[in-house]
């Protein structure tokens, strides 16, 4: 059995949890509401202020944990949200934002245009900072990921795209004659 299934997921302030008919989990916050559907022998189990999933089957025990993080985060998500960190480095690279669509200039002979999907907010500080934003923690880690795959940085001069808390591997250039 999961380990990690058998611990409750705690609500926080503001966020309610209930059981839908089709064996999923509505989560409510204040702003967003996220769906978390369960595998077929996963039951929930909801109290007051927590939510324990429970699954007696040993063969459906690996989605047990599954499930039990899925819905730790639409918990996280609803209430608090989540957020990723992009940042562009290169000789005129920048970014805008205006309206639904976010504008890259990445060294092209035209600029990037990405349409930001429905649940996720885009801002952009100093023209090189990208800070994305939703409740939905794969939608923005997706999303930040498809931005990035317009201009990974390279292992060079570390021109791209990367994430702020990434660390680029240098690669020494050619080296001058003997």
């Amino acid at each position: 059995m999961s380990r990690v299934g058998k611990s409750p997921v705690y609500l926080q302030k503001g966020v309610q949890v209930a059981l839908t008919p089709a064996q999923e989990l509505q989560v409510k916050g204040a702003k967003h509401s996220l769906v978390v559907p369960l595998m077929s022998k996963v039951k929930a189990q909801i109290e007051e202020g927590k939510v324990t999933l429970i699954c007696d089957d040993v063969e459906h025990g690996k989605f047990h944990g599954l499930a039990r993080a899925l819905l730790q985060n639409a918990v996280t998500g609803v209430s608090k949200g989540w957020s990723k960190e992009l940042e562009l480095n290169g000789v005129g690279y920048r970014a805008n934002v205006a309206g639904k669509k976010l504008e890259l200039n990445l060294g092209f002979s035209h600029p990037v245009i990405f349409d930001i999907p429905e649940g996720i907010e885009i801002k952009v500080d100093k023209q090189t900072k990208i800070m994305i934003t939703g409740a939905d923690r794969a939608k923005v880690g997706q999303v930040a990921a498809q931005i990035r795959n317009f201009r990974p940085p390279e292992p060079y001069l570390a021109k791209g795209i990367k994430y702020a808390d990434e660390r680029i591997r240098r690669k020494a250039g050619k080296a001058a004659g003997k």
